[in-house]
């Protein structure tokens, strides 16, 4: 696939404006806000209650790490085959399937089975990875000139459902009574309220022809008229496209390693776990604020590069001071980590809309980096469980975590450059 350098900044480079083809803009808006806080919220809420789920099922913490691992892992898995979906039945079904689908894999974790544990783990991860995947072809193609905007609003709404997981899944346990199976089972519930202001989309669009967004400038190819494997076999070989998805895969491992194992690491340290939890919820919050304006501020430069640095070493810093105070230093951890993870996470998905100039681009490159990330990210939470286990202590996994902040610069770095695929 072919590489070019942008001549002027990439929030301005949006295809010629494209009649939506979905209901009205604020139903849409709606939809996507509801279907983001579904997004995360059902990992993050299982976090504060590993040590639970471990002891009624005699996990071992590497097993343990695995509940948060095999989501992850199965988003990598899922992600390729989702471009494949969306040409066939529509991103419009295939959003509304996956939202449903979450909403099973919650209901299947919380039965009185390890295996239906594991099990639900995996539809969960599937879910997610198609709607990770479907998201910014959907941004793409509905805001073309506002796409890195509209990415800052959905990963926001992405780590409020988090950070309101996370807040709430211990006194949502006590409120409710049952245990953990019912706290982690009730966010079903937001996952069919998601499917319902979802479903307008999909009755709109079995109305009207389906409206192609053409690439930016009068002499770019259709996207739509390259056959797909062509397509793919295009980017697997852009040095850009690696470089996405390897800053995408070392930060949600940085991510999702901390997601499994931050409220633990607390709590081994000596911290009470209802606090270690409120501690949590605290860096979850201030990821709202990182994955809001770094993609903002991303749509607005030529180049990334900086940005990326920066994220990647606050990464750094976050994990130093938990590594050096874990207790003392517990909140400023949060603060800084909360900011780092948020924006890189943002920053990952914005560099998927703005290296890209159609909705069809964005589909093909957020399978691969999506792909290829998700499957990096997969080896954050069951590896740092193995070293904790082997080890007897987490100086060992944050000493590798500081190591990988920096290699997530190096890619950022390229990642940043001012060119689209």
């Amino acid at each position: 696939m072919a590489v070019t350098r942008a001549r002027q900044p990439l929030v301005t480079q949006s295809p010629l404006p494209v009649r939506s083809r979905l209901a009205h803009p604020a139903l849409l808006l709606t939809g996507i806000v509801l279907v983001a806080l579904n997004m995360r919220a059902c990992l993050a809420a299982i976090s504060p209650m590993v040590g639970e789920v471990q002891h009624t099922f005699g996990l071992s913490a590497t097993a343990s790490g695995l509940i948060t691992t095999v989501p992850v892992l199965f988003q990598g898995l899922g992600a390729p085959l989702t471009p494949r979906l969306t040409r066939r039945f529509g991103t419009e079904r295939v959003v509304l399937g996956a939202v449903l689908l979450l909403g099973a894999g919650v209901l299947l974790r919380v039965l009185p089975s390890v295996v239906a544990l594991y099990g639900g783990c995996m539809v969960i991860g599937v879910a997610i990875a198609v709607l990770n995947v479907s998201m910014p072809g959907l941004v793409k193609r509905e805001f073309p000139g506002r796409a890195a905007t509209m990415t800052g609003v959905y990963s926001t709404t992405m780590l409020v459902g988090a950070t309101l997981a996370a807040g709430v899944s211990v006194p949502l346990e006590k409120a409710l009574g049952g245990g953990w199976q019912t706290s982690l089972g009730a966010w079903s519930a937001l996952a069919l309220v998601a499917a319902v202001a979802w479903l307008p989309q999909v009755l709109r669009s079995r109305q009207q022809p389906a409206a192609v967004a053409t690439p930016a400038g009068p002499a770019a190819p259709a996207a739509t008229t390259a056959p797909a494997g062509r397509a793919i076999e295009g980017i697997w070989r852009s040095p850009l496209a690696w470089q996405i998805s390897a800053f995408m895969g070392i930060s949600s491992l940085l991510v999702y390693t901390m997601v499994a194992w931050l409220p633990t690491i607390l709590a081994e340290h000596g911290m009470d776990r209802g606090q270690a939890g409120l501690v949590f919820a605290f860096s979850n919050l201030v990821q709202v604020a990182g994955a809001f304006l770094v993609p903002l501020a991303a749509g607005r430069m030529t180049r990334q590069r900086g940005l990326a640095v920066a994220m990647a070493g606050l990464n750094a810093v976050g994990i130093a001071v938990l590594l050096l105070s874990p207790v003392p230093g517990a909140w400023i951890a949060a603060a800084v980590l909360g900011l780092a993870q948020g924006g890189s996470l943002g920053l990952a998905l914005a560099f998927i809309v703005l290296r890209t100039s159609s909705a069809a681009g964005a589909a093909q490159l957020g399978g691969m980096s999506q792909a290829v990330g998700y499957l990096v990210a997969a080896a954050g939470p069951v590896g740092a469980g193995a070293l904790r286990q082997l080890t007897g202590g987490w100086t060992l996994t944050l000493v590798l975590a500081l190591a990988l902040a920096l290699v997530a610069a190096a890619a950022g770095w390229g990642a940043g450059r001012g060119r689209t695929l």
